[in-house]
């Protein structure tokens, strides 16, 4: 699996390396733990609907899970920036399983239909 080209860490400034590193790092720290104590972890945002539908479907699929929102479409963006640039993942929801990112809305949706959700869900609750 590829990785997504990221500027190199040469083509830097220190400066722009040390803001990069530590935009909103509470933010971050805040999420990385969250993914690292919860089983199911949904990030998201005020008036989105598919963040809405993402906690509806495990809802009604019986999975726990802790939602964390940053804000809305008004208010909130560089947080969410943050949260965008540290995950990679370019939209909201971002659910994650046992501290793996599996998407948005739709990806939820069919790891659900699909079964694979639970199935990481107990896989990696046997290992631990």
């Amino acid at each position: 699996m590829s990785s997504r080209p990221l500027l190199s860490e040469d083509a830097r400034t220190p400066d722009v390396a040390h803001k990069v590193a530590n935009f909103h790092g509470d933010v971050i720290a805040e999420v990385r733990e969250a993914i690292e104590r919860e089983p199911v972890v949904v990030v998201g945002m005020a008036g989105n609907p598919f963040v809405k539908k993402a906690r509806k479907a495990l809802e009604q699929a019986g999975i726990n899970f802790r939602y964390l929102e940053y804000g809305s479409y008004l208010k909130g963006w560089k947080r969410r920036l943050a949260i965008k640039m540290w995950s990679g993942w370019p939209t909201f929801p971002q659910v994650f399983v046992r501290g793996t990112l599996i998407g948005g809305f739709s990806d939820t949706e069919q790891a659900l239909a699909d079964g694979s959700l639970r199935k990481l869900l107990e896989t990696t609750q046997q290992a631990a």
